[in-house]
């Protein structure tokens, strides 16, 4: 059993109240010894204080709750570590909640954080349906978009561009003296990493090679195993291809393990640029080209967005993060 605050006014020989004051730093009703006294009962008995029953009283809770739609992703952990560097330097803990992109899951998520009186929501790389808005509205309290944004709900975000970004990684394989370009991409209507990557892609293709129909190849996801599929049947339908966008580096990553299989040497026979710059990129054979989005960054700016909320009880800004070309040697030079 765990310990109480009645058993450390017993241990003591105090007081509920006199614990009580001691333990949320009260100046006044208690000596210096008491305080020891009291200390060391609750180190004697190893006496942690329910942070939800002390935010009861203090009508805070000091945690805020973070939702993901793939927990296991490695975007997610990416943006979960700056998250969490600024919540807990700030006293504060985070419920991590990874909703699987379900719409009742996502819901019923919400409903456990209200029920947790949490402070704050942080919403991570998934569209915010109507009923999650209203879900959020409906708890009172601040919450803020990373890796994703809401053109129908008045909600703050921190985000790249993706249509910007997508068009220098596609610009940077034409400087590169590719004209044979082709991508494979999660499901194009994603409004959030689908339809904006795709979108930038053709247009630079379009504007840069007068290309007004370059080979676009979607999957249902962003995943290694989406890669290996799309990779081949890319190459079916355009087998003049000399360069390939992955609109994740997850994807990047199964399009060269399928040229490995199919005897296509990258970059020798074939480019690959990636999106996003996660680790695995400078670890692949060879290393991986990719657009890079600055996810610890973001996780850390859409955090102090939501702490500067709940200190103002403002509306905050949002943020447009900068991106850029890491190069590696997945990329051949044709000039």
């Amino acid at each position: 059993m765990n310990p109480t605050i009645k058993d450390v006014a017993k241990y003591a020989n105090v007081s509920i109240a006199t614990v009580s004051r001691i333990l949320n730093s009260t100046s006044a009703g208690y000596s210096e010894k008491t305080k020891k006294l009291v200390m060391e009962a609750v180190e004697e008995l190893r006496y942690k204080p329910n942070a939800i029953a002390r935010g009861l009283k203090n009508t805070k809770t000091q945690t805020i709750g973070v939702l993901f739609p793939d927990i296991s992703g490695m975007v997610s952990s990416e943006l979960l570590h700056g998250i969490e560097k600024v919540t807990h330097s700030l006293g504060h803990s985070v419920i991590v909640c990874n909703t699987a992109s379900q719409g009742e899951k996502t819901l019923d998520y919400l409903k456990l954080l209200s029920e947790k009186r949490v402070e704050g929501i942080l919403f991570a790389s998934e569209e915010i349906k109507q009923e999650y808005y209203e879900a959020i509205k409906g708890m009172n309290v601040p919450a803020v978009l990373v890796s994703t944004k809401s053109p129908k709900h008045p909600l703050p975000y921190v985000k790249v561009d993706d249509r910007d970004a997508s068009y220098t990684a596609t610009s940077y394989l034409i400087e590169k003296g590719h004209e044979m370009i082709g991508m494979i991409s999660g499901i194009k209507e994603d409004p959030i990493a689908g339809y904006p990557r795709i979108d930038g892609f053709k247009a630079a293709m379009k504007d840069q090679l007068g290309n007004e129909n370059p080979p676009v190849f979607s999957a249902r996801g962003f995943s290694y195993e989406d890669g290996l599929i799309m990779f081949r049947e890319l190459l079916e339908a355009a087998p003049d291809t000399t360069a390939i966008f992955a609109a994740s580096d997850e994807m990047a990553i199964g399009a060269m393990a399928a040229a490995y299989r199919m005897n296509i040497k990258v970059p020798d026979d074939i480019s690959v640029i990636g999106y996003d710059n996660l680790k695995i990129a400078e670890m692949s054979i060879p290393p991986l080209t990719t657009l890079s989005q600055p996810l610890r960054e973001m996780g850390e700016k859409a955090t102090e967005l939501l702490f500067e909320a709940l200190k103002t009880s403002k509306p905050t800004q949002s943020i447009i993060m900068p991106h850029q070309i890491i190069e590696r040697e997945s990329v051949k030079v044709l000039l």
